[in-house]
């Protein structure tokens, strides 16, 4: 075990020392990988932050149950019954035609276009209003209770007036699929640079590896300072994004609580847990592990 610590304490050591011979680049390198892993963070920060006022916003779903037109008024309003059956714990309101028609006239515009169509056109109707849907993600439940509630006879049909939710729900469910393909591409970007910049590293040691190989050493220790670099450029730019993004909320925010305050808001856009950022600092040091050992390894065997 001893023995396997100081293996790869030299080499994270032999990391650092090829790191300050050259910090420019590194550096460079670390601003480019950086701006690749900004854009996907910051799209995370977003959706985290979203993702919890979607799923507690309270949704109150109203389905608009149409009558057949010819539907006897006794048996319109005995249909309540049935409803209610169906759409349990739900708040059920009776609107007869004739109400139906005195909202619609009593809207601007609309009363001499009522007038003209003499017999009132509108059938009888009921409100169901769902209190039981508390959040985006149980509004696919409303379509089933309104497949139910067309089953039920006398009704001709049922319309969905919170289909908003829906919309939302799947929005989000897009953006994740679009964050998830820019993170896919930017980590392509991320390999590729560590490739390229492990590539160069490695033919300027060209003659200090030959030397190693004659002297015995095996391929594992000849790589293995070249992972720590790839991994350590991969660290440093995921800290480096990560900073630049958590400073990017203070200003976006200042505009977000002005827009905010117009719907009688509070919603501030607040940086990922801990847990989150270790995670994604993990993950930008995989990448760089990634890009290291792909380019070390290519490397190596046309040396060989």
């Amino acid at each position: 075990m001893s023995v396997w610590l100081r293996q790869h304490g030299f080499a994270l050591g032999s990391a650092l020392v090829h790191v300050r011979r050259a910090p420019g680049s590194f550096l460079f390198n670390i601003l480019v990988v950086a701006i690749a892993l900004a854009l996907p963070f910051a799209g995370l920060t977003v959706l985290d932050n979203v993702r919890p006022m979607s799923e507690q916003l309270s949704v109150d779903p109203e389905l608009s149950v149409f009558l057949k037109q010819d539907l006897p008024r006794e048996q319109a309003q005995g249909l309540a019954g049935s409803l209610r059956a169906v759409a349990k714990d739900a708040k059920i309101v009776f609107v007869p035609r004739e109400g139906a028609l005195a909202e619609l006239q009593d809207r601007n515009g609309l009363a001499g276009v009522i007038d003209t169509l003499g017999d009132n056109p509108l059938p009888d109707s009921y409100v169901v209003k769902l209190n039981a849907f508390q959040s985006a993600a149980q509004s696919a439940h409303v379509d089933d209770v309104a497949e139910q509630l067309r089953a039920i006879p006398g009704v001709d049909s049922v319309q969905v007036d919170s289909s908003w939710v829906k919309r939302l729900a799947a929005l989000l469910g897009v953006l994740r699929m679009a964050l998830l393909l820019l993170a896919a591409t930017l980590g392509t970007v991320v390999v590729a640079v560590v490739f390229n910049t492990i590539r160069l590293q490695v033919l300027t040691q060209r003659e200090e590896i030959l030397v190693l190989r004659l002297i015995g050493a095996t391929d594992t220790y000849i790589q293995r300072p070249f992972y720590y670099t790839g991994a350590l450029l991969g660290l440093c730019a995921g800290v480096v994004a990560l900073g630049a993004v958590t400073l990017a909320l203070r200003p976006l925010n200042l505009s977000i609580a002005e827009f905010a305050r117009l719907y009688a808001s509070e919603f501030q856009l607040a940086p990922l847990e801990p847990l989150a950022m270790a995670l994604l600092l993990a993950l930008s040091a995989g990448l760089g592990l990634i890009g290291a050992a792909l380019s070390v390894r290519r490397q190596l065997k046309r040396l060989s």
